[in-house]
């Protein structure tokens, strides 16, 4: 069985109706593959349907989460984030502290990253990444 977790622009495509993306996240469940909206990406999502008031998409999301499920960060995933940080800045590549949570997240839990936006994560180590657009 593979782990996936799902970024917030593949939510997001998902949100918006992207037949692919829709069909690869049935597909994977369907396969008894899991697909997890890790809790930054919860957070960055549901401020983004609350502040624009979408409370169609907002239901789908819900619906997402409660198939998913929504995990917790714990001080380990903070540690391994405050290391990856260190060491983007150290090589001089910066990238956004929501986006090194998800990878520290993702590599705490053995999950493959399904994500659009592969040049913010490449440089991080042990992180495993997929596109499925």
């Amino acid at each position: 069985m593979t782990q996936y977790a799902l970024d917030s622009n593949i939510v997001t495509y998902y949100l918006k109706g992207n037949k692919t993306i829709i069909d690869r996240v049935t597909g994977e469940t369907d396969n008894g593959n899991s697909v997890i909206i890790p809790p930054m990406v919860f957070y960055e999502i549901k401020r983004w349907l609350l502040t624009i008031n979408s409370n169609k998409k907002l239901d789908i999301f819900e619906a997402m989460c409660s198939v998913s499920g929504v995990d917790s960060i714990d001080r380990e995933i903070l540690e391994r984030a405050s290391i990856i940080f260190s060491n983007l800045q150290k090589s001089g590549f910066v990238i956004q502290d929501n986006d090194i949570l998800i990878a520290a997240y993702c590599i705490h839990n053995d999950l493959t990253l399904v994500t659009n936006n592969e040049k913010h994560f490449k440089y991080i180590p042990n992180l495993k990444t997929v596109n499925w657009l």
